[in-house]
């Protein structure tokens, strides 16, 4: 980025942190949804799920995590869509900005929100039992695997809020996100799940995500799931930004 670019960027970004801390029900509302299920798969279910003698919590928080990621993004496109709605697009085109700030404010936005978001579960996991042995090293890692699953969502949700007609489409291509780690490694172990939904629990990228982020946070070697879940990240992001790059382009070409 330029000078001129990383200015407008962090003004830009300013108003939309602005907007946040005017309305923090924002966060904590991202935050109910993943901490009810922490809540209740630890208090209800966890005692009938087998994890080889780990700590349900400490199984679970992992995808407990990226849930509060899928469901923070949804605030991205839903806040995203109301500017469009609103003219400021329109506005902001007249004004001797660069137009890749528009868009890098809302996602910048979006890495702030989640993060206070994702601390706000990791207290919550602390209090109820939560621990892990991992150095500083393993937390500097899980956090930038959650930085990379965050960017490559959020830009999602950036074509989300670009391509949706309506407040509720919007915000609700979130849902499919939110339901993926049910389908993964992230409540129960694969290898108790039947043939078929066995198959894509293991080869779909939340698996990889959440076996990688739960080792790290283990004190263990991620291995081979580590690189398979930077591979995913960086893949769903760099195809997310370009396709949102392309939206953006055409809705104000």
């Amino acid at each position: 980025m330029t000078t001129h670019v990383v200015g407008d960027t962090a003004a830009l970004t300013g108003r939309s942190l602005r907007h946040i801390l005017r309305s923090p029900d924002t966060i904590v509302t991202t935050a109910v949804m993943p901490i009810a299920f922490l809540l209740l798969f630890v208090f209800v279910f966890g005692g009938a799920i087998q994890t080889g003698g780990e700590s349900y919590v400490d199984y679970l928080l992992p995808g407990i995590l990226l849930i509060t990621v899928a469901s923070g993004v949804a605030y991205t496109a839903y806040r995203l869509f109301l500017d469009l709605q609103g003219g400021i697009f329109e506005r902001f085109q007249s004004m001797p900005i660069a137009r890749s700030s528009v868009l890098w404010a809302h996602v910048l936005t979006s890495v702030v929100a989640n993060a206070v978001s994702l601390a706000v579960v990791v207290a919550v996991a602390l209090v109820i039992g939560f621990r892990s042995p991992a150095s500083v090293g393993a937390w500097l890692a899980v956090g930038g695997i959650l930085l990379l699953f965050t960017l490559a969502l959020t830009w999602l949700a950036v074509i989300a809020g670009l391509s949706a007609k309506t407040v509720d489409g919007a915000s609700a291509f979130s849902y499919p996100l939110i339901f993926l780690p049910f389908l993964s490694s992230a409540f129960v172990p694969t290898d108790t799940m039947p043939g078929p939904v066995r198959w894509f629990a293991e080869y779909q990228p939340v698996t990889s995500i959440v076996n990688a982020i739960r080792a790290l946070l283990a004190g263990d070697t991620p291995g081979a799931d580590l690189w398979i879940a930077l591979a995913w990240c960086v893949g769903i992001l760099v195809a997310a930004y370009l396709g949102a790059a392309l939206a953006y382009r055409r809705r104000f070409r």
